[in-house]
This record gives C-alpha cells, structure tokens and sequence, in this order.
C-alpha cells in the first residue's frame, strides 16, 4: 500500500472497530478531566477511575482542592503513583487556577502547559476532551502503533505527535487518537502481540515485526 492508502486504511478499521469512542477518564468537567489526566501518568485509567471518586468528593473544583492539604490529597492517590509529586501538582495548579484564571482551566495550550504537572500530553488531552479543540496527543499506545504501521520512524512522542499530525485530517484528531488507544489495547499490545492476528498491523505492520515474531515462536518450538 502506498502511504496514503494506509493512512485511509487505519482511519476506516478503526471507525468500523470504534464508531464511539468514551472518555476513558472519568469527570464532569475540564477542572476534573485536568486532575484524572496528570494523575494518569505512569498509572492506568482504570486505576485513576477507582482514586477520583473519593478525591472529588473531598473536592471535584479548585476551590475546594486548595483548602486541602498536600498531606490529605497524597493519601487519596497514593495509588496512582508518583503521590508526592502528583499532589503537589494538584495543589499548586488549583491556586493558580483560582489567582490566575479566575477559577476557570483555562482553555489555550500555552496556559494549560504553566501549570505544575501538566506537560504537552496532558494540555492535548484537556483542549482536545474538554474544549474541542483539535489535539493528537501521543501515549505510549499511539507512539508504538504508528511505527508498528509505518507511519513514523519512532524516534520520539513529539515526531510521532507530527506525523499524525501530517497524515491524518485535522477534523478526525480528537476522536482518532482515543480510538488508536483503544486498539492498542485490545489488539495491538506492546508484548504478547501477534502481528498474523492484528487487524491492521497483519496488513500494513513493519516486515521486522513478523520477523522478530516469527524468531520468538521458533525459539519457543525448540524449548518444547
């Protein structure tokens, strides 16, 4: 396939796979998806889902949550990971939302990235989920199946951020990149993965991966 014809090959199974594509953080508003994001990092949502229920009945608005001692919010997220740096973060980032922006998330990459604990990914996730602005941000999921696809050479999040950026349409990149991570985790995992199975990688995967797949089932036969 040339470059082009992959590029609408993805687009089409992934809208015949995911026609809808949920949040997959819990909230109610642009104040609790920004705290559910930046307490995503290194953790899983399923495991962000179950901690947020308890932390925004304690305070689910910058109000609240600057009252709140650091010392409180670690204990509540502690399993999320990264505690201490994340509840500092989450502190911090409610009064400055408060002095700065009037109590509202404000709603422009620039101020969103000002933020304590909040980088790129977490702005993209925030303007594209709670404000609708165009975002392709770059997880783990998407970094490994544009290169699995041959749609970026994989070097680094921000060249892969560019080249969906470049490849696929501007008005498909809030809903496509959920329905990449979706994919990657029900068929395209970066271990155990199957690329003779994978909907989309058995078509346009990487020669190297069918290599290297096919090298680890022969070790595996010789063992037996």
């Amino acid at each position: 396939m040339k470059k082009a014809e992959q590029v609408q090959f993805v687009i089409n199974k992934l809208e015949e796979l995911y026609p809808e594509t949920p949040v997959p953080l819990d909230h109610q508003d642009p104040y609790t998806l920004l705290v559910a994001v930046l307490l995503s990092a290194q953790c899983t949502d399923e495991r962000v889902n179950k901690v947020t229920p308890h932390l925004f009945e304690m305070a689910d608005n910058p109000y609240d949550m600057a009252q709140v001692s650091v010392d409180s919010i670690r204990e509540i997220i502690r399993p999320c990971g990264l505690s201490p740096r994340k509840s500092k973060a989450i502190s911090e980032l409610s009064s400055i939302i408060i002095n700065e922006h009037n109590g509202i998330v404000p709603d422009n990459f620039e101020a969103l990235e000002k933020l304590p604990g909040v980088g790129h990914k977490t702005a993209s996730v925030v303007m594209s989920q709670a404000f609708g602005v165009p975002a392709f941000p770059v997880d783990t999921h998407i970094h490994r199946l544009m290169h699995r696809w041959k749609l970026s050479n994989g070097k680094n999040v921000e060249q892969t951020e560019r080249d969906a950026k470049r490849l696929f349409p501007r008005e498909l990149w809030n809903k496509l990149h959920l329905q990449i991570i979706f994919f990657g985790r029900e068929y395209c995992p970066a271990r155990g993965h199957n690329p003779y199975d994978c909907p989309i990688c058995s078509q346009i995967g990487r020669k190297s991966m069918f290599h290297q797949f096919d090298k680890d089932m022969a070790k595996r036969a010789k063992k037996k």
